[in-house]
């Protein structure tokens, strides 16, 4: 009608973007496949059976997406072998191409800003996949963790794999009866049946794709509540841990601790669910799944490391990155914090004392010194400068502000942010906004030149 009548006026009609290819990659400097462009993706409902013997793993996931312009095409990405594919209930057709591109033609156009389904139906063996040079199953015959980053989720679920297309889940996962489940969020239902179990969690909060999450195995599981939020917790129960260890009560006893006083600086904690699992895989490492961090078994009861993990949970799963060179928002920050509980809520001592004798503990000819963690590429994200420099960081400006703007300006970002994703220079910038005071020559020296930065008070050092 609108365009019937500016017809009739002489008005030129606006003009109507023609369908076109969405981008195979969201943009990202450090993984430029990563993502896609054309779509955002607002909710996943995983369907996944998985058998332990043959570590298959097959399944059906729907997406609720929005295209963010006219499509004729877009991606997902993904590895394992895809059976088919559905757009709003139409077949589509599909390749896999590249290292780990689901490319997808719906059987019509997609108008830019509608909201559409797809339904992809796969089958394969995740332990021989690979993408980016990465092979990131976890898994032996009788327990299954999901877990990597800054990439799993392509694994086990078709994805638009980037923090920056956050959304809900649905997860379903079926297993022998036998085995439990733990997965991101709430648990929703278990429902038994010839021998098998689905078990049904939901993570109502926006959650980006590397910290979705599911393992199964055999677990002593222990429930609980803190801060008015229902906790899960569960630890493997086999060796070398016992049936009677209760490691699953003593994480749930510390993370609600810890959480508690991380609460009092930060601000609310920001999800509806809380929780942990200690696995008995061999994985080297922990990492902060939205809501259900993952730890080693050996070290599940390490306060330090809890409380890396969890103070994640507000640097990096609620307040995630806008790209990946951003990651010393998470890392600096979760480092920090959980060098602030140790040293500040447990010990008593200075955080300024800390600072200054680590400063002193790594000379100028220091390899620490040598990187700009601002943008520490794509080899060196989870390098010792990240963590311990960007640790530094965080205490020097907090010296430089004063504890009043530097709480200040920590509860802002995580409250303004949350859910949402943000940048070093949108930190930066907030950081000048909150404290009023020019900050340049501060993050230039400690977070973008690769020299190590001078004792001076501007630098927070005195």
């Amino acid at each position: 009608m609108l365009a019937a009548l500016l017809a009739l006026a002489g008005v030129p009609a606006p003009a109507v973007a023609a369908p076109a290819r969405g981008a195979p990659g969201i943009g990202d400097p450090y993984f430029p496949r990563d993502g896609n462009g054309g779509i955002d993706v607002l909710h996943y409902d995983i369907h996944d059976t998985y058998t332990f013997g043959t570590a298959g793993l097959r399944g059906r996931t729907g997406l609720t997406v929005r295209a963010t312009q006219a499509l004729s095409r877009f991606d997902l990405d993904f590895l394992l072998p895809v059976g088919s594919v559905k757009v709003d209930g139409r077949r589509a057709e599909f390749r896999q191409v590249g290292d780990h591109e689901l490319r997808i033609t719906p059987a019509a156009p997609l108008a830019g800003g509608s909201q559409f389904r797809v339904s992809v139906h796969y089958a394969g063996v995740p332990p021989d996949q690979g993408s980016e040079g990465e092979h990131n199953w976890l898994a032996d015959r009788g327990e299954v963790v999901a877990m990597n980053e800054p990439h799993m989720a392509t694994w086990w679920f078709p994805a638009n794999d980037h923090p920056s297309d956050k959304a809900s889940y649905d997860i379903r996962i079926t297993v022998p009866r036998h085995k439990k489940v733990i997965a991101n969020g709430v648990l929703v239902s278990k429902r038994k049946r010839h021998g098998l179990a689905t078990t049904h969690w939901r993570a109502a909060e926006p959650m980006a794709t590397y910290l979705a999450f599911f393992a199964a195995g055999s677990f002593d599981v222990h429930t609980t509540s803190c801060l008015g939020v229902p906790d899960v917790f569960a630890a493997s129960r086999r060796p070398p841990a016992r049936e009677d260890s209760g490691a699953a009560g003593v994480l749930a006893d510390r993370t609600c601790t810890i959480v508690t006083a991380l609460s009092s600086v930060l601000g609310p904690y920001p999800f509806s669910a809380m929780g942990g699992l200690a696995t008995s895989l061999r994985v080297g490492f922990a990492l902060e799944n939205q809501t259900r961090p993952t730890y080693p078994l050996a070290s599940a009861t390490d306060t330090g490391l809890l409380a890396h993990e969890l103070a994640h949970q507000w640097f990096g799963d609620s307040v995630s990155v806008a790209d990946w060179r951003d990651i010393w928002l998470n890392e600096g920050f979760a480092q920090y914090l959980s060098t602030y509980y140790l040293t500040e809520v447990v010990a008593g001592r200075s955080m300024q004392t800390w600072l200054t004798d680590s400063y002193d503990s790594y000379p100028a000819t220091s390899t620490l010194w040598g990187l700009s963690i601002d943008d520490p590429g794509p080899g060196r994200l989870f390098d010792e400068a990240v963590y311990a420099r960007g640790a530094m960081a965080v205490q020097a400006l907090r010296h430089r502000l004063g504890d009043t703007a530097f709480w200040t300006l920590l509860r802002t970002w995580v409250s303004e942010r949350r859910y949402g994703n943000g940048s070093v220079g949108d930190f930066e910038a907030l950081a000048g906004s909150v404290s009023g005071q020019d900050l340049t020559s501060f993050f230039a020296g400690w977070l973008h030149a690769p020299v190590r930065p001078a004792r001076t008070a501007d630098n927070g050092l005195l």
